[in-house]
């Protein structure tokens, strides 16, 4: 009876860990578990951060507490303070969370427009993976998104960060970079959200017909999540502003070119095809990458 008497009563116990479950917060009475509380029970920000620095500073789960007050403070716009708490503290985080820090870090680059430190960290991160550094040496990674996790493979990770940065190099205009770079993420894992970036950087550079073989691709079905509403609407807009934007052979004639000359280039047109570039840097060659994508 003792015994059982110094124990805790079983529907309490149940009680706590429903509580726990409902709210998805750690147990416990430490600074992080504050943190946590504060952060999704109380939804008080800056207790949050506060708390999320005691559990820094007194060694309690370091890399989920820097990671989490980085979160909390890019919701409160305090995005160059969280860059500047990331970049300090890592170094207390073990090897194993330094990969997410990086993706927590370029988030907070694209939060900042700091575009170059966002391509420098993805182009890094390239060549992480393709000196075998990433995932820790095993072929596929456990992620979490919403609450679930998920497995990744070191190709959807590839076209992942690629895709990011042909997206980067889309905000500095320099559309051909962005190119080469959607096109390499599409040969790896294809899907229809980088096709339609792709024929984006197309149309900047006024070209309209490799942009239409890349959105029919997308609108024939042709590409892996070309089903979903948003990459059809999407892709449906981008046709319309390449049909808006294209000149007609027509306008040819404000020029004071004759109708001999006109169906001449027309016939060449059709002979050579889309232009197409038959040179993208190889993936295979990233230490050769480096230098391709340094403008």
């Amino acid at each position: 009876m003792e015994l059982g008497s110094s124990k805790k009563s079983p529907t309490k116990g149940r009680k706590d860990e429903l509580y726990h479950v409902i709210h998805k917060v750690p147990s416990g009475d430490t600074p992080y578990v504050r943190a946590k509380h504060a952060q999704i029970v109380e939804k008080d920000p800056e207790a949050a951060i506060v708390w999320f620095w005691k559990a820094i500073n007194a060694g309690d789960r370091v890399d989920s507490a820097l990671k989490d007050m980085a979160v909390v403070m890019k919701q409160l716009d305090r995005s160059e303070e969280a860059i500047e708490a990331v970049k300090s503290f890592r170094v207390l985080c073990p090897k194993h969370a330094q990969e997410s820090l990086d993706n927590v870090l370029i988030d907070l680059y694209k939060k900042c427009g700091k575009i170059e430190e966002q391509i420098e960290l993805l182009k890094r991160k390239l060549r992480m993976i393709y000196q075998g550094e990433a995932f820790n040496g095993k072929p596929t990674k456990t992620a979490r998104s919403h609450g679930k996790k998920f497995q990744v493979s070191v190709k959807q990770e590839t076209s992942r960060l690629l895709g990011n940065l042909g997206w980067a190099y889309m905000q500095k205009s320099n559309y051909m970079m962005a190119e080469v770079v959607y096109k390499k993420a599409q040969m790896i894992d294809p899907d229809s959200n980088k096709a339609c970036n792709l024929s984006l950087s197309l149309i900047r550079q006024g070209r309209y017909d490799d942009a239409r073989v890349v959105l029919e691709d997308i609108l024939q079905s042709r590409l892996p999540g070309s089903e979903d509403s948003k990459s059809l609407k999407r892709a449906r807009e981008l046709l319309m502003d390449l049909k808006s934007n294209q000149p007609s052979m027509d306008s040819l004639d404000l020029l004071g070119l004759d109708d001999d000359f006109v169906k001449g280039l027309e016939q060449l047109m059709d002979e050579r095809g889309p232009f197409r570039s038959k040179r993208l840097p190889i993936f295979e060659e990233i230490s050769s990458f480096r230098d391709q994508l340094a403008c």
